[in-house]
């Protein structure tokens, strides 16, 4: 893949580290210590470093973008439909909307990377 394709990627992984580095301890901050949300928000925090350690090395690292991609899906498929319909909460309909976003992008690099050799 051409050097400034890879620049481009950088960038976008860097986006989805700061997404999931602000949302992850956004969370982890508002729930209570020991309680679900608060892990949640530590297992967000923590892809956000792996999409980090992406951006710095996007050919070496791509192989955990699988993880990335299950882990947007399942939350995607599991909170975007009560969240998008009418009654949802528009905030959390608003983060998985990235996810989904971001997904789609993870899944885009990794086809282009191989495409490419």
């Amino acid at each position: 893949m051409a050097q400034r394709a890879i620049g481009g990627w950088r960038l976008f992984f860097w986006i989805a580290a700061a997404y999931n580095l602000v949302i992850g301890l956004g969370a982890f901050l508002d729930s209570e210590w020991g309680f679900a949300e608060a892990v949640n928000g530590v297992l967000i925090f923590a892809f956000g470093i792996l999409y980090a350690l992406v951006a710095r090395e996007p050919k070496r690292f791509a192989p955990v973008l699988l993880a990335g991609i299950l882990g947007k899906a399942m939350v995607v498929l599991m909170l975007g439909p009560p969240n998008w319909d009418e009654g949802g909460n528009p905030a959390i309909g608003a983060i998985v909307a990235g996810d989904l976003l971001f997904a789609l992008g993870f899944v885009a690099f990794l086809i282009a990377l191989r495409r490419r050799g």
